[in-house]
């Protein structure tokens, strides 16, 4: 798969730093630059870069010690890094330049008011040697790793309790280097869960664009307890049947916006979720307040957009729209069982392409995967308000599969103004069991437990009002002189 060309997502954004919850506590504030200027007073020209904040203060990685040949460890020279730019979180913060080379390193934290920058030829390669990878806690929400029980592999670049970090470039790349993680995987020779690419935590004010990322151990971007959050201008590509190489996975996250990205994986595109049975309903964290524009996607396994299946902390107000999907099994997929409690509720989805499908909107209520026995056979997920309007799909296997809770139907589904060519097959154009909903406008014609109401196609609601995380923007920063481009 030949990857877009950085012209591609050439796509302008304002300042997130106007949009702090106070959900956790801070201890640093940064001093965010206005006007046209970078924290060294240069005027932003050739060598500028988008971003939600400018820093004051700068260092490339060669600065301590770091060595892009591919084959040096340089995850000293990284953590080095971190720690002097952490000084700068009260003054403007701080940038770390990667530049061209290939840069080995094992996992390493970031710090508040810190932007990671990536040259167009700096690779940032993960390591293969296990030992370089520590071992962390698994997620309170998830009560072991999702692998395996106990704890997790630290994911490659990780974050804990931050405010207002950033990691772009100019299309720079970080490469997992995956397959030595699934060949192990395959062969069951893991002891604990592999680690992701990016792992933030318990954090505020996230900007993550024009980078590409390869071949991750596992999920992509991973922000988890976190909030107002911008994922844009992303390539991720993994090879089509690599294990969970999910794209982007927002995890108990609120204010969240993906856009203008492309993603080719071994899993789901996009995986809504938040927390897993019994540990994901006492955090009680939900996904909520979530925009998915622009997006593209290529998974033969699995969905464009998935909305589980660990959803024990509740998913709500979730809005896609403009989204193309090429030879994926699913549109849009909503994953949950008998033990999940939570709710899936208030999504809207409104203008999807899709091309060669094997569902296009699909409801699974018995994705009986448990993290152990001791799973609340009374928690029911509440599944409800599910609006999908405006959809044209081609050659496709299957219009819908849709299959709810014995006595918990989902409710409230609602089809409208959608057009599905279906391959010539034996199977029936639409499998339903346990829902409740209407429909209009749609062919072929649904099942009859979405009755055609008659109603104008556009019935289907899609919420218009703005989230505050539409209002961020991005502004000119200017890089350092002596980094230039």
């Amino acid at each position: 798969m030949e990857l877009l060309s950085g012209s591609f997502f050439s796509f302008s954004v304002m300042p997130i730093c106007l949009l702090l919850m106070a959900a956790f506590s801070r201890t640093a504030e940064c001093r965010f630059l206005t006007g046209g200027q970078d924290g060294g007073g240069q005027t932003v020209g050739e060598n500028s870069y988008e971003a939600t904040s400018c820093r004051a203060h700068s260092a490339s990685l060669t600065d301590f010690g770091g060595v892009g040949d591919g084959v040096t460890l340089n995850s000293k020279a990284f953590q080095a890094a971190v720690e002097h730019l952490a000084q700068f979180s009260g003054d403007g913060g701080g940038l770390l330049y990667v530049p061209p080379g290939r840069w080995l390193t094992g996992p390493f934290n970031l710090t508040s008011c810190m932007t990671l920058f990536l040259h167009h030829d700096a690779v940032i390669l993960a390591t293969q040697d296990i030992n370089e990878w520590p071992i962390i806690d698994p997620l309170p929400s998830y009560g072991r790793g999702r692998d395996a029980p106990g704890g997790r592999y630290s994911s490659l670049i990780m974050g804990f309790n931050l405010t207002d970090v950033i990691i772009t470039g100019d299309n720079g790349t970080v490469d997992g280097q995956g397959d030595f993680w699934w060949a192990k995987f395959h062969h069951k020779q893991l002891k604990y869960t592999r680690g992701y690419l990016v792992e933030l935590q318990y954090s505020d004010q996230i900007f993550i664009s024009n980078l590409v990322f390869l071949n991750s151990p596992s999920w992509n971007i991973h922000p988890v307890y976190s909030s107002n959050i911008v994922v844009k201008g992303i390539t991720i590509s993994a090879p089509l049947h690599s294990p969970n190489t999910d794209g982007i996975n927002p995890d108990s996250c609120s204010h969240v916006r993906i856009e203008d990205s492309y993603v080719v994986s071994g899993d789901d595109c996009v995986a809504i979720k938040s927390g897993w049975d019994e540990y994901g309903i006492a955090v009680g964290m939900p996904s909520e307040h979530i925009i998915i524009r622009r997006l593209t996607c290529i998974s033969p396994t699995s969905a464009t957009i998935a909305l589980g299946s660990e959803m024990s902390g509740g998913i709500q107000d979730v809005r896609a729209e403009d989204i193309t999907a090429i030879d994926t099994e699913s549109g849009v997929r909503i994953k949950t069982a008998i033990g999940r409690g939570g709710f899936v509720k208030d999504i809207f989805v409104r203008r999807m392409t899709l091309h060669t499908m094997k569902w296009v909107f699909w409801m699974t209520g018995n994705y009986n995967s448990h993290p152990d026995g001791k799973y609340n056979p009374e928690a029911i997920p509440d599944i409800e308000g599910i609006n999908y309007s405006h959809v044209v799909a081609e050659n496709v296997t299957t219009a819908g599969r849709l299959e709810g809770i014995e006595k918990a139907p989902f409710k409230g589904i609602c089809i409208s103004n959608v057009s599905v060519e279906v391959r010539k097959a034996k199977k029936t154009a639409w499998v339903c069991e346990n829902v409740e909903g209407v429909s209009s406008g749609v062919t072929p014609a649904p099942c009859d437990a979405l009755k055609d109401e008659g109603m104008e196609a556009t019935d289907c609601p899609f919420r218009e009002d703005r989230l505050p995380i539409e209002d961020v923007e991005v502004k000119d920063c200017s890089l350092p002189f002596s980094y230039s481009l």
